[in-house]
């Protein structure tokens, strides 16, 4: 395969990997799964900072005044809009803004798109003496908003959200800060989202 493969990540700490070492986050991690099958895939473009929300991506996206088109964009994003108790109708908006952002990004293309769940920092120590069921619940409703909008622009959608459960009884899954997955989940979504990748890559 002798195209040149570009990738665009959207997101926030999960996204750069708060707490891991760079090439350890999910967007290098598939990237290196996709060498290994042979597609000559460049550095991923990251934009993405630890606690951002969704109007503050944006925002930045805009800042970069990017105008590349990318060969698949990954977008995860809403957890520090939970975090801070907005608005899920304000989020549903922002987040279909980025999504059609991103699918401009992908060359018009949605099956090169690829939405993320949001993880459950709520079983995590960080969230020691919080209401974990809240968390949870609010986690699903912000991924049931997200879900049904990636599913309406024909998007792929990689539900994660299960596998960072895990980790109330899997502390490796867990980063050293006590919040922020570990390489290991990251590894994880990874392994799950570079099989989609390559069959649309393929095509």
């Amino acid at each position: 395969m002798s195209k040149k493969f570009t990738y665009l990540a959207l997101g926030d700490s999960y996204t750069i990997g708060e707490q891991v070492p760079h090439a350890e986050n999910f967007p290098n991690q598939t990237v290196t799964l996709l060498k290994k099958q042979d597609f000559d895939v460049a550095d991923p473009v990251i934009i993405a900072v630890t606690g951002w929300t969704t109007d503050e991506l944006a925002a930045s996206i805009r800042e970069h005044n990017l105008h590349e088109i990318f060969s698949f964009v990954t977008l995860l994003i809403g957890v520090n809009n939970q975090y801070r108790g907005r608005d899920i109708e304000n989020y549903k908006k922002e987040f279909r803004d980025l999504l059609e952002q991103a699918i401009v990004f992908a060359n018009g293309n949605p099956h090169h798109v690829y939405v993320l769940s949001i993880p459950d920092w709520g079983v995590t120590p960080f969230a020691e003496g919080k209401d974990r069921q809240k968390i949870a619940a609010e986690i699903d409703a912000y991924n049931k908003a997200n879900k049904e909008i990636t599913e309406e622009y024909k998007c792929y959608y990689l539900y994660i959200t299960d596998s960072t459960r895990e980790a109330a009884k899997d502390k490796t899954l867990v980063a050293g800060d006590g919040l922020h997955p570990s390489s290991i989940e990251y590894a994880i979504w990874a392994e799950h989202l570079a099989p989609l990748v390559a069959e649309e890559l393929r095509k």
